[in-house]
């Protein structure tokens, strides 16, 4: 929980931040402890938090409890796994259904490209996610094109000399146009990933490497419904991006 604002004009001391930052942290706790063992584990007297509930504007110690409590349950219930039905986006996830090898090969056989160009793909709504992953790899300074549905296929026909990799988004996995490009680049013996909804799709039969990505609405192809996957597949991004830091500083 930030303080900062609960905190400011109020000219506390370090020690009075050190007592307020206990409370928060021990909420659960801290009003059958009591002012006693409060102070005990601080190294302070009582009347120091007594001191500091009035600088904060309480009447006392029990008083600050009570005002504090619901700020510090809003907060936390804006961090927990499920607002609104809507499930935790995290790495566990993640690795229910792709591994940190997965990762390495990215990272070797895409990021660590120089003397070719990194091709992305994709239609729709993945074409937005697709641009950001383009931005993100042009601001490492890595060669990449980014084409989608409304381009003209000699884009990538025409580059096809020059690329390293290319690298395709499908929600559905099933994208018809997303599966052409990966044919031709197959025979051109161009090494290919996709990223995909986490069940069996031709895409993710067809590449060398498939990110799988958990799709909430699997049915629901005109992506109506409200869903994470984009923002899960945001996530995977950013992870890879950390690990190639990682591996690309030591």
């Amino acid at each position: 929980m930030d303080i900062s604002k609960l905190i400011q004009g109020k000219n506390l001391t370090e020690l009075d931040i050190q007592l307020l930052n206990y409370i928060i942290e021990n909420i659960d706790h801290v009003l059958q402890q009591g002012v006693r063992h409060i102070a005990k584990v601080n190294y302070t007297s009582p009347a120091t938090i007594i001191r500091l509930s009035k600088k904060l504007g309480y009447t006392g110690f029990v008083d600050m409890y009570y005002q504090l409590l619901p700020l510090i349950k809003e907060v936390e219930g804006k961090q927990t796994g499920v607002v609104d039905d809507f499930p935790e986006i995290n790495t566990q996830e993640f690795f229910e259904y792709n591994t940190m090898e997965t990762i390495e090969l990215f990272i070797n056989r895409v990021m660590k490209l120089e003397q070719t160009y990194i091709f992305l793909y994709a239609t729709g709504f993945s074409a937005i996610a697709a641009e950001y992953l383009y931005k993100k790899l042009l601001v490492l300074g890595k060669k990449t094109i980014l084409a989608s549905g409304m381009d003209s296929i000699g884009v990538f026909e025409n580059n096809l000399d020059n690329i390293g990799a290319l690298v395709v988004i499908s929600k559905s996995g099933e994208t018809q146009q997303v599966i052409d490009k990966l044919v031709v680049a197959k025979e051109h013996h161009i090494f290919t990933v996709s990223f995909t909804k986490e069940i069996d799709n031709r895409i993710a039969g067809i590449s060398d490497l498939n990110f799988k990505i958990i799709d909430n609405n699997k049915l629901d192809d005109r992506n109506m419904l409200p869903n994470i996957f984009f923002p899960r597949l945001l996530m995977t991004f950013e992870l890879i991006i950390k690990e190639y830091l990682k591996t690309n500083t030591r």
